[in-house]
Formats: structure tokens, sequence, C-alpha cells
């Protein structure tokens, strides 16, 4: 990853945003129920959630109502899951534009985590609401949540270089990619509370960069839950890491994109 990386995206950043405002146009041009997914889908989710975790199994939820607790952490991981699924096959879907015209290929994988952010815009106006009904207030952490919804816009970014790049040449990755999102899920402390597992199971959950945005953002909302700040920091750690490995990986291969695309 060099400084002609980054200058080519800031040259091109207007077809980024072209390409970003395309994604959000064409996303839900022919549902029915158009944009208003990007809420049904994590309230439809935490309503499963809640009955079959908070309700059925107790599992607890850190003195928060387990609706919100489970909810807040699905507005941004449906965000995430999402981003991933389609950034994973922004280069295969568009292929032509590929073959035709240059431009930094990085900006498609890129484009989808910047579009995927209207869809949180709406799920945590929703997420306001609830809060509102269970007499929530947020503190001062509330201001902290710009930079955990930012780490994880760039790990969004990071794995969708490896993820998109990856499918170009392997195709198996199309079909991976609901079970990785399916199996990521459930490592991530979405159902359940960080204080609910052993030391053990802390520390490995630790390598989940995914753990730490959330916990953070989920302290930014409720003041009195519970941080694990080297949680938050190891997230950072490897988050770091994937940005640096996306972009030498990205780099490396898109030069390959044409031909095999």
């Amino acid at each position: 990853m060099n400084s002609e990386w980054f200058t080519d995206f800031w040259r091109y950043r207007e077809l980024l945003y072209f390409l970003a405002w395309r994604d959000v146009k064409v996303r839900y041009k022919q549902a029915a129920l158009g944009a208003s997914w990007a809420v049904i889908q994590p309230l439809l989710t935490m309503v499963i959630f809640t009955l079959f975790f908070g309700r059925l199994a107790g599992v607890p939820s850190d003195g928060i109502p387990y609706p919100l607790f489970s909810f807040c952490a699905l507005v941004p991981w449906t965000y995430f899951s999402t981003t991933l699924t389609q950034a994973g096959n922004s280069l295969i879907s568009n292929s032509s534009l590929i073959t035709k015209v240059y431009f930094p290929r990085a900006l498609l994988p890129a484009a989808t985590v910047l579009s995927g952010l209207v869809d949180f815009v709406m799920g945590a106006v929703f997420l306001a609401i609830m809060m509102i009904y269970y007499h929530v207030k947020p503190g001062w952490p509330l201001f902290l949540a710009p930079l955990f919804l930012g780490g994880m816009v760039v790990l969004a970014f990071s794995v969708s270089m490896i993820l998109a790049a990856m499918n170009v040449r392997y195709r198996d990755v199309k079909y991976a990619l609901p079970f990785i999102v399916q199996i990521w899920l459930f490592l991530t402390p979405i159902i359940y509370p960080v204080t609910f597992l052993t030391p053990k199971m802390k520390r490995l959950l630790a390598f989940n960069p995914m753990a730490g945005f959330l916990e953070g953002f989920r302290f930014s909302l409720f003041n009195t839950h519970h941080m694990d700040w080297r949680l938050v920091g190891t997230s950072v750690i490897v988050t770091t890491f994937l940005l640096v490995v996306g972009a030498v990986y990205f780099r490396k291969t898109e030069r390959t994109f044409a031909d095999i695309v």
C-alpha cells in the first residue's frame, strides 16, 4: 500500500460517489417495500432473538431491555454483513465495466461500503425511537459512536477487498459468503454480552474485530454498559492489519481482473 493508491482514490472520488449513489438507487428499485427493508430485516431478527434467547434461553443483557440490547447491535451488524455480501460480489457483478474502462478497481467495494451507510442511518433512526420508548437517555459516550462506526466501515472495506479479489479467481467465495457471515454472527456479541463469556472465550473473542466495535457502539448508547477497552484496542489492531493485507493483496491481483473476470 503506497501513496499512489490513495492518490488514485482522491482523483476518482467523483466516480466513487456516483457508484455509491447508483448502488443506493438500484438496491431496492424493484422491491415492493423499498428501503424499509433496512429496518424490517434487523427488526424481525430482533423479535426472533428476543423470543428464543432473551425469554426462553434467559440470556442476560447487562441490565438493558433485551429487545433494545439486541437491536442496537443488529443495526450495525446488518450494515456490516450486507456490505460483505454485496461488496464481495462487486467485481463480478460489474465485469462489463471492468473490461471496458480503467479506474481503481477498489472503488467498487468501496462504493458498496459507502452506500450501505444509508441503510445504517435508517436503522439508527428506528433505534432512536426504541430508546425513547424504553426511556433510555444516552450520556457523553454518545459522541464516541461515530468512532466505533468508522472502525466498522474500515473493517468492512478491508474484508471486502480481500473477498472481492478472491472471488474473481475463486468463484467458490460467492457461495461461501453467506455461510461465513452466518458463522461470524454467532461469533460476535450480538445475542449475548461479553460479560456472559468465560475469560478464555473472551481472549478468543478479541480476534474478532467486530466484537470490540459492537461493544463500543453499545457503550456509546448505554453509558451504564460494561466496556472492555482492551477488546476495542485489539479490534483496531486487527482491523489495521486487515486493511494493509487487503490493500496489498488487492493491488497485487487487480491487474488480472479484466482478463479473468
